[in-house]
């Protein structure tokens, strides 16, 4: 039944049923402690453990957690140390269920602690099973390993075999996220070796691994489905009989796809005969799905419905979605177009109201993400922007003029405006592993009457961008081309921007993309006298300056002034006071933690304090413990950090080099988020001059959106990649020169910086200027 959830990524489910295999399994000790001889008043908070369980099976999470609080108070108050742990981690798995990890694993933390100076027992070797379980879904790989291995140890020298397997199981769990297949396979062997609640997950699991490694022969496919098979047959019709026999189905090969439908339509009625609606929608669903695979529209689109209907009716938002989407994909194959759009934005209503389980679930959650939830609002936007062609003539003009002369209703441009910047919110859901985001739309116009919002997305057989003018109607325009050819082009201007690079080069990269993002908007940019382009960028345009963007004559940049937004709905729209601009700067000349020196950072520090009020600290003085003390002494409204920094995809490999070690995503939103929730004491910018995107991440540039919403700064300015200690000394100085005066905002002042480098005749490659970017308020 787990694996159904997990290889299907259906995300709460996931979630339910890995915290009721922990339940099920691993606190059969914990039962079987708590059952021993004890005083009749221990039976109310058995009572209330045993509720809580029940609940949690049934998909009530809250319920659960308020049963197991209170099972813990009244353990406590007996003095029954194991009883009051049991509860506690049981509050753990609530937690999870209900989205919020991070407390989770705080209070899981607390529990391996105490418990690390105390004899072995099934109960610290379950702790320190559910921390690692955990942490490997946070992306804390190392961290999850460690505990994992000693949960292991533990229960081997106890010799508890259901301990074992189910250390086994979660280590199979970690290899695979970490995509270590033959350890994985091991470890599900292992597993699946001994006689358990988890043995028929783990064999699910090796057939899966095999299916997908390409590796074994078909005749080791044949013995492990044989085994399973074999289990299925001994088991009576419940859950777990039902969800591991539809696993099996979707496991079998394209050749025997009618063998997969008669399993899964008898997995249906034995499913109606227990009433369990949730497994016969599903399996109904998945059936649908063979037959969407079969392209038979009219089957696919009844069973698809039926599935449908079962997943409202028993509300179970999780599987809701899938069929949701599944008939929008099915109607737009039926060139039912309206009522695709319709469908698409039901899936896409329910994932908002998903937000909570769509955070990290998985094993292996930014492919998750990517693969099970990112399709579903691009594929509504690709439907929403594909107007009638009729009357258009492809032998005349090219298919990209065709296709920029169709006519897209307001309705259906102002939908996929809202779609992509939902995107853009999930994104970075996805991102910090937890819904963390409260999103208010704000219109362009109230903000600035010279600003230009452009969202380009990147779609299948095209690179779509609309665009947002203050008074206008939105427009939208297309270059037709294949995915892997924009990509391409994306990357060959990345490579295009290293310091060695040839103007030429670097000018016809930087023209095609100026060509498909910007030039068709140029004139009625300069039409409407606008000042400042504003890009919500998507997927690995996120990792391309857009100011090196180049029109011919001259960059973007000596055009206009030029900001990224994650979204218009996360922007704070309040204007900084040039006249009361007071900093803090921290910065890191010498070398720490591997990191090479930064001797431009005593310069850069200098400089920073010839301009404006600053304090500084310093090398040994730039702490964590100072930068905090005096963050909320003092009311600065700029922090400006220049040391060694990353942005990944991950945010666990997002940080700040302090003095004395890293300042993760987490603690500088712990260290930064108190000031901007006062009111009129809000940190203004945040800015991080030395920092740089991981090599090989293509969607690193996340992770600076991630510091700029996180931090709770209204504007961060960081660097997509680290740059010349002395032109960055020459760009802080000309910026805060520039942000000082009257009238002046900063995107104004980033400009202006720029512009100075850009004429120098030492810094005019955009190598050392272009990296600088402003996301958030750019006013």
């Amino acid at each position: 039944m787990l694996f159904v959830f997990y290889s299907q990524k259906k995300w709460k489910l996931f979630v339910l049923y890995t915290c009721l295999s922990l339940l099920l399994v691993l606190s059969l000790p914990i039962v079987h402690t708590l059952a021993q001889p004890s005083p009749n008043n221990l039976q109310p908070a058995h009572a209330l453990n045993l509720q809580g369980q029940q609940a949690l099976e049934r998909g009530d999470p809250q319920t659960a957690l308020d049963r197991w609080i209170e099972a813990e108070k009244q353990y406590r108050q007996l003095g029954y140390q194991p009883g009051t742990i049991g509860a506690q981690l049981n509050q753990t798995k609530a937690l999870q269920a209900l989205g919020f990890y991070r407390q989770a694993k705080v209070k899981l933390e607390k529990i391996v602690a105490a418990q690390r100076a105390q004899p072995d027992s099934t109960l610290k070797a379950n702790s320190l099973l559910t921390l690692g379980s955990l942490l490997r879904v946070l992306g804390e790989y190392p961290q999850a390993q460690s505990a994992l291995e000693d949960s292991l140890k533990i229960a081997q020298r106890l010799r508890s075999l259901p301990d074992m397997q189910a250390a086994d199981f979660h280590l199979g769990n970690l290899y695979w996220a970490q995509r270590q297949f033959p350890q994985a396979l091991t470890a599900f062997d292992q597993a699946a070796a001994i006689a358990g609640p988890l043995q028929l997950p783990a064999q699910l699991r090796q057939l899966k691994l095999l299916q997908q490694s390409h590796q074994p022969t078909a005749a080791l496919m044949a013995q492990v489905g044989a085994q399973v098979d074999a289990q299925l047959q001994t088991l009576p019709s419940n859950q777990v009989s039902l969800y591991s026999a539809i696993e099996l189905a979707m496991l079998l090969p394209p050749s025997q796809i009618q063998q997969a439908a008669q399993r899964l339509a008898t997995v249906a009625q034995q499913a109606q005969k227990i009433s369990d609606r949730r497994a016969e929608s599903y399996a109904i669903g998945q059936l649908g799905a063979l037959y969407e695979q079969q392209q038979r529209w009219p089957e696919a689109l009844e069973l698809t419905q039926t599935a449908l209907n079962l997943a409202q009716a028993i509300n179970t938002p999780e599987i809701l979605y899938q069929w949701q989407w599944q008939q929008g994909r099915i109607l737009r194959q039926a060139d039912q177009q309206e009522a695709a759009i319709a469908a698409y934005g039901a899936a896409v209503k329910t994932l908002q109201a998903l937000r909570y389980d769509l955070v990290s679930i998985d094993t292996n959650a930014q492919f998750s993400f990517r693969e099970k939830v990112e399709p579903v609002y691009r594929e509504l936007v690709d439907l929403l922007l594909q107007a009638p062609t009729s009357g258009i003539s492809t032998e005349t003009v090219s298919a990209t003029e065709a296709a920029n002369s169709r006519e897209v209703s307001q309705a259906h441009l102002q939908q996929a405006r809202e779609v992509i910047e939902s995107l853009q919110l999930a994104e970075l859901h996805d991102f910090f592993r937890e819904p963390c985001l409260e999103a208010e739309p704000t219109a362009i116009d109230a903000i600035d009457t010279h600003a230009a919002v452009i969202y380009p997305i990147i779609l299948p057989n095209r690179l779509e961008v609309i665009l947002s003018l203050p008074g206008q109607p939105l427009r939208h325009y297309a270059t037709l081309l294949p995915q892997v050819q924009i990509e391409a082009g994306i990357a060959a201007m990345q490579a295009s921007l290293r310091r060695t690079s040839f103007v030429e080069e670097r000018l016809a990269t930087a023209g095609k993309l100026y060509d498909w993002i910007v030039a068709p908007a140029a004139t009625d940019l300069v039409q409407h006298q606008i000042k400042t382009l504003v890009f919500v960028l998507d997927g690995s345009l996120r990792n391309v300056p857009m100011a090196a963007l180049h029109t011919g004559t001259q960059y973007l940049v000596e055009q206009y002034q030029i900001a990224l937004a994650p979204g218009l709905q996360l922007l704070s729209p309040h204007k900084l006071q040039s006249a009361q601009v007071q900093a803090l700067v921290g910065g890191l000349s010498a070398g720490k933690d591997g990191a090479s020196p930064l001797p431009g950072v005593q310069e850069e520090v200098s400089q920073i304090r010839q301009q404006i009020a600053a304090q500084v600290l310093l090398n040994q003085g730039f702490t964590t413990t100072a930068l905090q003390t005096e963050v909320q002494a003092l009311p600065f409204n700029v922090i400006h950090l220049a040391t060694h920094g990353q942005f990944s995809s991950n945010s666990q490999d997002t940080y700040i080099q302090t003095w004395d070690g890293r300042l993760t995503i987490e603690e500088l939103k712990t260290l930064l988020n108190p000031r901007s929730l006062q009111v009129g004491n809000a940190i203004e910018l945040l800015v991080l001059s030395a920092c740089q995107t991981a090599l090989g991440d293509d969607r690193a540039a996340l992770g600076m959106a991630g510091v700029a919403v996180r931090s709770g700064a209204r504007s961060t300015l960081a660097t997509l990649w680290q740059v010349n200690d002395r032109s960055t000394a020459e760009f802080v100085t000309k910026f805060y020169q520039s942000l000082v005066q009257p009238q002046t905002n900063k995107a104004q002042a980033v400009r202006e910086a720029q512009l100075a480098l850009i004429h120098s005749s030492t810094f005019n490659h955009p190598f050392y200027w272009a990296p600088f970017i402003l996301v958030g308020n750019w006013l």
